[in-house]
């Protein structure tokens, strides 16, 4: 099974923050979409650095657009306050590209 690199492992944890402050998420929001034990951010990275050994990056891609799709819902079912949809659709949005370009360098 292949694991992240240092560096991988780096850019990984820079991207999670950036993604958190961009979508006014927590580490405690991401520990409860991802199942985590914590909401420190190696346990974070450690539950993530494990799909990507079972599934390899296209699965990494898919585990964080389904926790985009997880808050984009929780955030749509409060109904009370739209204000915020406008950027969680464009970084979903952003993920799927993301997902997208990681299948398309995977096909032979």
């Amino acid at each position: 099974m292949s694991t992240l690199t240092s560096n991988e492992l780096e850019d990984l944890q820079t991207f999670l923050k950036d993604w958190l402050r961009h979508t006014g998420r927590t580490q405690a929001d991401l520990r409860r979409a991802l199942q985590a034990g914590s909401i420190r951010m190696p346990v974070l990275l450690e539950v993530l650095q494990r799909t990507y050994s079972r599934d390899g990056l296209p699965g990494l891609a898919d585990q964080l657009c389904r926790v985009e799709e997880l808050w984009q819902s929780e955030d749509g079912a409060g109904g009370s306050d739209d204000a915020g949809l406008p950027g969680l659709e464009a970084s979903l949005g952003q993920l799927d590209l993301l997902l997208q370009e990681i299948r398309q360098d995977q096909q032979p």
